[in-house]
């Protein structure tokens, strides 16, 4: 796998082997952040469930000013933390090492807020409603944030979670991207 777009194009990140983690495909990564990249800078950009980071990395090399990664499996974050230290990204990237629920209810503790936030749980787990609750009403948004939810097409996500509105939905196959938006 490799970097699509921006300032680390072409460059080769680690990915994991492996049920536990799922990585986004390329026509899945192009087509979300193409749709984000008039937003990535107007602030953090936030990645639940990031796997080995290819989409918040995409996101930092479009033009994101800094981007936090959350992972709880253990290979997949050994993956993460190779490919933010290749490409240099120790001042622009953090890793936190938790539940995706439990890290939106620490970040909103410590008054941190995200212009973009992506979520790619896995299809299986029913902690993907949970984590898109936590995000839609703990604070962590900014004002106009947009927020990607990356599903399986037959179970798609709550119509209206929390404070965000639906924007659209883009189909690939068995993948689909939901996208909302927060108030201005």
């Amino acid at each position: 796998m490799r970097v699509l777009a921006g300032e680390f194009k072409g460059r080769r990140l680690v990915t994991t082997r492996g049920r536990t983690t799922r990585p986004t495909g390329d026509r899945v990564r192009i087509a979300c952040l193409d749709t984000l990249t008039p937003h990535l800078a107007r602030g953090p950009f936030l990645d639940l469930f990031a796997g080995s980071g290819a989409v918040g990395i995409e996101a930092l090399s479009r033009g994101a000013p800094a981007a936090v990664f959350v992972e709880l499996e253990s290979a997949a974050l050994r993956a993460l933390r190779d490919n933010i230290a290749g490409l240099g990204l120790e001042e622009r990237a953090r890793v936190v090492r938790d539940d995706a629920v439990r890290a939106v209810s620490t970040l909103h503790r410590h008054g941190e807020r995200f212009a973009v936030v992506f979520l790619d749980p896995p299809y299986v787990s029913s902690r993907a409603i949970d984590a898109l609750d936590a995000v839609a009403s703990r604070g962590v948004l900014t004002s106009s944030a947009v927020v990607v939810v990356q599903h399986a097409t037959k179970t798609p996500p709550p119509e209206t979670p929390g404070v965000l509105t639906p924007w659209k939905t883009s189909r690939f196959g068995e993948t689909s991207l939901t996208f909302f938006r927060s108030p201005a």
